[in-house]
């Protein structure tokens, strides 16, 4: 029993896993408004860094790494590099203008990724939204300089990547349960807008993980449309969410409809390119269990931690199948088949097209 693919290399497989953490860096206040009385603080941060550390992921993608950093940092330093820190929510590191405070955007974008020391980062950029909304209400999102960052890495194997961390607009269970949330979801929807385009001007043969705090959820915001067909409408690429694919056999909630239970606002999304390398996510857990401290969760979001298996193609991205049996069949959105469809499909890790 078997499967036999012509044009392919029965190659060992490799591997690479990424984190996701908001790290819930925020002061308990900001100018003169209390918004994190109950985050880790100091000692809760030193925590989160053993944990991260722990977890020992190849990459680790983290939100809100304001005003902790040498503690988050902490137990990272022997084991991983690190991006540049753009600051905290600190009156004493800018001048403030108190006369028109409504101007006042903080530089930090709270944003930072670490990756092993035997992976290389090649390239960086950081961007910020072209578009964001709440200066003193609806979660205070534009008063710092929310965006993403991009990362190229080249891993100990010397696979290349292309890593996007991110923070888009929130909203308030309170705005949301009256209808006050209108201004935030166009926030958001005009996020992914722009990191579509983004990817889209840079698509190569590389894939791509898009990892982040999206404070999005598919059934209010339109994902789909914003973000997943365009790039599989280029014919470019294909992508996919490495919990929906794993943990609801790829099917996605419909908008407007009911919110998915298992579903969180951290999200880790994959771009696969039609030509070259392609992740296959093997693994995808949310750890409620194993981020607490003294029976309480070390801060308001759970990390989300997936492994990638990565495929190798030839140079026209398709194999053909002569047998196939006992395979684990994928169609190139993710979703595990039955047996080959007609087409492409993902057959044991690679693309092979089957009659």
């Amino acid at each position: 029993m078997g499967t036999t693919i012509a044009a392919m290399a029965d190659n060992e497989a490799q591997t690479v896993s990424i984190m996701t953490l908001n790290v819930d860096g925020l002061p308990r206040k900001v100018l003169f408004f209390d918004v994190n009385a109950d985050g880790p603080g100091s000692a809760g941060s030193e925590v989160v860094s053993e944990y991260i550390a722990s977890k020992n992921c190849d990459i680790v993608a983290m939100q809100e790494d304001f005003n902790y950093r040498w503690e988050i940092w902490s137990r990272l330093f022997a084991g991983y590099n690190h991006d540049e820190w753009s600051g905290g929510i600190m009156m004493e590191d800018e001048p403030i203008d108190y006369a028109h405070l409504h101007n006042h955007r903080f530089k930090a974008d709270g944003l930072n990724m670490v990756w092993k020391k035997d992976c290389q980062s090649t390239a960086y950029e950081r961007v910020p939204w072209q578009q964001s909304f709440g200066k003193f209400s609806h979660e205070f999102d534009d008063i710092i300089t929310k965006g993403f960052r991009r990362h190229e890495l080249t891993l100990a194997n010397g696979t290349e990547i292309v890593v996007y961390n991110m923070h888009m607009d929130a909203s308030s269970e309170r705005d949301e349960s009256v209808g006050n949330d209108t201004k935030d979801r166009e926030a958001r929807l005009s996020q992914w807008q722009q990191l579509c385009q983004h990817i889209l001007a840079r698509l190569d043969n590389r894939p791509i993980i898009v990892a982040g705090d999206m404070n999005s959820y598919y059934n209010r915001d339109d994902i789909q449309t914003a973000f997943f067909e365009p790039l599989t409408a280029s014919g470019k690429a294909t992508v996919g969410d490495a919990w929906m694919v794993l943990h609801n056999e790829g099917q996605y909630p419909a908008l407007g409809g009911d919110k998915l239970k298992s579903e969180e606002l951290d999200k880790v999304l994959y771009v696969n390119p039609t030509v070259g390398n392609i992740l296959i996510p093997v693994s995808a857990e949310l750890d409620t269990d194993g981020y607490m401290l003294d029976g309480k969760p070390l801060g308001d979001h759970t990390p989300l931690i997936v492994t990638f298996q990565f495929s190798r193609t030839d140079k026209t991205g398709i194999s053909t199948v002569q047998q196939t049996r006992d395979a684990e069949v994928y169609s190139l959105s993710g979703i595990r088949q039955q047996q080959p469809s007609r087409g492409v499909n993902i057959v044991n890790g690679k693309k092979v097209a089957h009659p």
